[in-house]
């Protein structure tokens, strides 16, 4: 089964022009997985929080494009807490993680590359389920 540690911080390449930077993203290329949905999330309010699931088979690579954000990572035995707040890193999120995203900054865009497309049927809503899920009782 998958554990925290199996999380990493990925340092993605960055291209210095004299008009700016850029990084480009390739799907098992910079990250281990081939990319089929990008989402991104902006317009958060407050003290709210996003997550609260986990997914049976999905990875995914977790960016800041702007602002900043806190991240807690459960396999169900460990807990560990990562701020994301640099273009230049993503976090590398595996499958059978739990996720909580909090700490937002005004402004901030969470821009996300996933190995799947969204289907509800892989996602672990219930923390008691993800438990069972992992084999935890």
């Amino acid at each position: 089964m998958t554990s925290v540690d199996d999380c990493k911080i990925v340092d993605l390449e960055i291209k210095d022009t004299l008009e700016g930077s850029s990084i480009e993203i390739t799907g098992n290329k910079q990250i281990p997985f081939q990319i089929n949905r990008i989402y991104y999330m902006y317009g958060i309010p407050e003290g709210e929080t996003r997550g609260d699931h986990a997914h049976e088979n999905l990875h995914q690579l977790i960016i800041v494009s702007g602002g900043s954000f806190d991240i807690l990572l459960d396999d169900g035995r460990k807990k560990k807490e990562v701020t994301l707040n640099s273009p230049e890193q993503g976090l590398l999120v595996v499958p059978g993680i739990w996720r909580n995203l909090s700490n937002f900054s005004a402004g901030v865009i969470c821009l996300v590359y996933a190995s799947q497309t969204y289907e509800d049927n892989i996602v672990i809503r219930d923390y008691k389920d993800f438990v069972k899920f992992k084999g935890i009782e």
